[in-house]
Formats: C-alpha cells, structure tokens, sequence
C-alpha cells in the first residue's frame, strides 16, 4: 500500500487517513482545511488503497451499487495501519470519508491505538454495522460524524437509509460516554469532500486538546 506523508513530518499528533487515487488529487485542500481551523501541528499519512471495496470493508457483504460487492478485507488494511503508528510519544487519530470513514470507525473497535475517529460521510449504511455498533464498545473517547443533508435522498433504499444510521450511531456513543458530534453539510456525498474531511480531523484535534485541559 503506498503511503504519502504529508504536513509537519516532526509533528506529536499524527493522522492517519485511507484514500483512492482521486482522493489524492485535492488531498492540499484538506490539509489547508485542517490548517484553517487549529493551529496545531500535524503530520498527515495518507494510506492508497490498491482495491476500495476490498481493502475498508470489514466483513463481506454483496454490492450496494454497481457490480462490485464488498471483500472484507479491513483487518490486514488495519495491520499495515498498525505498523505506522509504532511510534512513541506520538498521539493518532484516524479518519477518512465516506467507506474510508467507515474503516476509520471500525478500526477504533478493533484498538485503543487512536485518540479520536474524525468520519467525513461515512458509509454508515453498510450492512450490518448498525448491529456492530450496538453490541461492541469503541475504544476511543472522541468521535466525529458528519453528513451532506441530501445524502438520506438518494433513491437506492440502502443508501437512502445512512441518516437514519449516522443519528443512531451518534446515540450509540454518546450512550457509552464518547464524545461525539454529528455536523451536517449542504449538499451531497459528492460535494467538498476535501474541505470535509479536514473539518472533521479539525474537530478531534481541538476536542481532544480541550478535554485534556480539563481539570479532573
């Protein structure tokens, strides 16, 4: 899996982040985005997948859309995330949009490796991750959800169903004490997805910072 490495290479906090080769033709405007919204310094390893479908998808599940179904293979994605984030006295944080922002939320259940799960659109819609969600535990303490509020109009009934999942989701963690946003965008799945995505690692970040501050 090839991994670009982006912002400040010496950086504490460092974001982890799945992508296809599209996504990496606007990858500058996140990291502007990000930039925009904190001032603190990050490092940004972005990870391309060779397969979308195969290399996010936690287990198998038959096509959505389209001919290609979905092949389970986020666990050895996971690995190679793992063997990124070895690092010590640095703090991580995954994220990632739409089934990128998927993987991201199943890779906190999987590791207390994460400090914070940043979920631009996140393919919530997936079969069987609502079931997920409710009868395991994230290990994480800061989770941010987003969506584009014409993202539940779609006329593909699976599709159509992700607001009614992101809301449940967002129930879910704040349910078991996560601190959890749910931001929606105009727009559809398609629109500033960069800018999104940036809001989202943003959001952690500064959550994180602010809660650390606290006294106890």
């Amino acid at each position: 899996m090839k991994v670009h490495d982006l912002g400040n290479p010496g950086a504490e906090t460092v974001l982890v982040q799945m992508v296809d080769g599209h996504d990496l033709e606007s990858i500058e405007d996140e990291v502007r985005a990000v930039r925009e919204r904190t001032e603190e310094e990050f490092r940004l390893l972005v990870m391309e997948t060779a397969d979308w479908n195969l290399d996010l998808s936690p287990w198998e599940a038959s096509a959505v859309f389209g001919k290609d179904g979905f092949g389970g293979g986020a666990a050895h994605t996971l690995e190679e995330v793992r063997s990124l984030c070895r690092e010590k006295g640095k703090t991580y944080y995954i994220g990632g949009y739409s089934l990128a922002g998927l993987f991201a939320l199943w890779a906190a259940y999987q590791t207390d490796m994460f400090r914070g799960v940043a979920a631009a659109s996140p393919s919530v819609w997936f079969p069987g991750f609502a079931d997920y969600m409710k009868e395991n535990e994230i290990r994480t303490g800061v989770v941010y959800l987003s969506l584009g509020d014409r993202e539940e109009r779609s006329k593909n009934p699976v599709l159509a169903s992700v607001g009614e999942r992101i809301r449940e989701a967002c129930r879910v963690l704040e349910d078991q004490g996560v601190s959890c946003t749910l931001e929606w965008n105009p727009g559809n799945h398609f629109k500033d997805a960069p800018i999104r995505t940036g809001k989202a690692f943003a959001w952690v970040m500064e959550e994180r910072r602010h809660r650390s501050s606290q006294p106890y």
